[in-house]
C-alpha cells in the first residue's frame, strides 16, 4: 500500500527520443520530481539522456538496458511512456505483468499522444492500467498550454458566466513534417498527420467546450466528419527526399500516409444544446516553423491564439549564416528573415504544466484531469474520422462496428 502524498516522484523515461527531452526540459519548471532512471533502444541515446539529467539537475539517472530492469528498479514510483506508437502497447503489457507479479513498486504511468494506434488497443491500455490499479495520465499538452489555461479561465469566468457557453472550438496544428522515419510508416505510427496530429486538435478543442469542473464526458459525441489527402509529400521530388532522409523504409510512391486531414466534430452538452468542433492538421505548412491556431467563439465573445504570433521576433539578413537548427521555434523552416522566437516552448506548448500536473496528481494519489479513459475517448473520435474519410460519409456516435477498425493506411502498410 502507497502512503501518499509522496514526499518526491521518482519518474523513469521510457523512450529518449525528440518527445522524451521535450518532456524532460519542462521538468525543470516541475516541483518534487526526480528523474531517476530511462529505458530506450538505442544504449547512446540512453546514455546521452542520463548525461542530460544530471546536467539539468533532475538527479541521478540511470541508464536500463532492459524495458524490466527499468519496471523492476527500487527507485522508479511512475514511469512515461515516451516510446514510438507501434511499442506502447507492449511497454504497458510489461509494465502491468511486473506489477501483478510483485516485481515492480511502480505505482502510477503516463502515457504520450495518441494512446494507442486503434481502439482496441487504447481499450486494452486502459484495462491494463486499472488491472494493475496504477493511477493513470493522458499526456496532451495542448490543454495545459499556458495560453488554453488563461484564455478557457477568462472566457468562462467573464463571458460565459453572462451570456452563455461556447458553442464553437476550431483548432489546428500543421508543420513541415516529424522527425522520425517511423512517423511517416502508417502501420508503425497508426495512420498519418490525421493520427499524429488531430489527436491534439479535437481534445484542445473539446477541452475548451468543456464547462470548468466538469467531466469531459459532460459532452458527447454524436457524429464526426473527415477528409483526408496528399498534397505534398507524394510529388516526385518530396518522395524522394524523404527516401533519401530516412531510407527506403519510408516509400511514399508505394505507402503514402496522409499529410492533411480536417475535421467536423458534432457533440450535445449536458442540456442537449449543440456544439461542435472544427480541426485541422497539416505536415504540409512550409512557415516559420509549428504552428497552432486555436478559437473558441460564444454568443458574444470569442478568444484567440496563434503560435507564431510571438512578442518576441529577430531579423536576420542574408550575411547572417550558420547550420540549420531548431533554436527558435519547432520544426523551423529557415535561418534568415524575420522569424518568431518562442521564448519558453515547453511552457507554452504546455508540457511543463502537464508535468506539474501528473507529478502532483502522481505523488498526491489523486486523478489527473486527463486519464486514459480521455485518450480512449480522443481514440475512438480519431477513427470515427478515418472511417468517414473511407467511405465518404458521416459516422453517427455511438459506432460500435469501429472497435476492430483500422485506417486504411495502417492496413496497406502492414499488408
Amino acid at each position: 500500500m502507497t502512503d501518499f502524498p509522496k514526499e518526491k516522484l521518482r519518474v523513469g523515461f521510457v523512450g529518449s527520443g525528440f518527445i522524451a527531452h521535450f518532456h524532460l526540459k519542462s521538468m525543470i519548471g516541475v516541483r518534487n520530481v526526480e528523474v531517476a532512471g530511462v529505458y530506450s533502444r538505442k544504449p547512446r541515446n540512453r546514455s546521452h539522456f542520463a548525461d542530460e539529467v544530471a546536467a539539468l539537475g533532475l538527479g541521478q539517472c540511470r541508464s536500463h538496458e532492459t524495458l524490466e530492469s527499468l519496471l523492476q528498479a527500487d527507485d522508479i514510483d511512475a514511469i512515461w511512456i515516451l516510446s514510438p506508437n507501434h511499442t506502447r502497447l507492449d511497454v504497458m503489457r510489461a509494465l502491468h505483468a511486473e506489477v501483478k507479479a510483485g516485481r515492480s513498486k511502480v505505482f502510477a504511468v503516463a502515457c504520450e499522444k495518441p494512446l494507442a494506434r486503434t481502439i482496441a488497443e487504447a481499450r486494452e491500455m486502459l484495462e491494463l492500467a486499472e488491472d494493475a490499479s496504477l493511477n493513470h495520465g493522458y499526456l496532451e499538452n495542448q490543454i495545459f498550454s499556458t495560453p488554453v489555461l488563461r484564455g478557457k479561465e477568462i472566457i468562462w469566468r467573464r463571458a460565459a458566466s453572462t451570456t452563455g457557453r461556447p458553442y464553437l472550438a476550431r483548432a489546428a496544428e500543421e508543420h513541415s513534417g516529424p522527425h522520425e522515419p517511423w512517423f511517416w510508416q502508417g502501420d508503425k505510427q497508426g495512420g498519418g498527420v490525421l493520427s499524429d496530429m488531430m489527436c491534439h486538435s479535437v481534445e484542445v478543442a473539446r477541452h475548451l467546450l468543456t464547462r470548468p469542473g466538469a467531466p469531459r464526458n459532460s459532452l458527447t459525441v454524436k457524429s464526426v466528419n473527415g477528409t483526408v489527402a496528399n498534397l505534398k509529400w507524394i510529388r516526385p521530388v518530396y518522395v524522394d527526399q524523404l527516401k533519401a532522409r530516412f531510407g527506403a523504409e519510408v516509400d511514399y510512391r508505394k505507402r503514402p500516409s496522409e499529410d492533411f486531414a480536417r475535421a467536423t466534430v458534432t457533440l450535445a452538452d449536458e442540456e442537449g444544446n449543440e456544439v461542435m468542433i472544427e480541426a485541422t492538421t497539416s505536415w504540409a505548412y512550409v512557415g516559420a516553423g509549428l504552428r497552432i491556431q486555436l478559437e473558441l467563439l460564444g454568443p458574444e465573445y470569442a478568444m484567440e491564439f496563434n503560435s507564431l504570433g510571438t512578442g518576441l521576433k529577430i531579423f536576420m539578413s542574408r550575411a547572417v549564416t550558420g547550420a540549420e537548427g531548431e533554436d527558435l521555434v519547432e520544426k523551423q523552416n529557415a535561418e534568415q528573415g524575420l522569424m518568431p522566437v518562442l521564448e519558453d516552448e515547453a511552457g507554452i506548448y504546455g508540457y511543463t504544466d502537464e508535468n506539474r500536473h501528473m507529478v502532483e496528481c502522481f505523488r498526491k494519489g489523486e486523478t489527473p484531469l486527463e486519464t486514459f479513459h480521455d485518450g480512449l475517448a480522443v481514440v475512438e473520435i480519431l477513427m470515427g474520422l478515418y472511417r468517414s474519410a473511407e467511405i465518404g460519409q458521416t459516422i453517427k456516435f455511438p459506432a460500435p462496428e469501429l472497435e476492430t477498425y483500422v485506417p486504411p493506411v495502417a492496413r496497406r502498410a502492414a499488408g
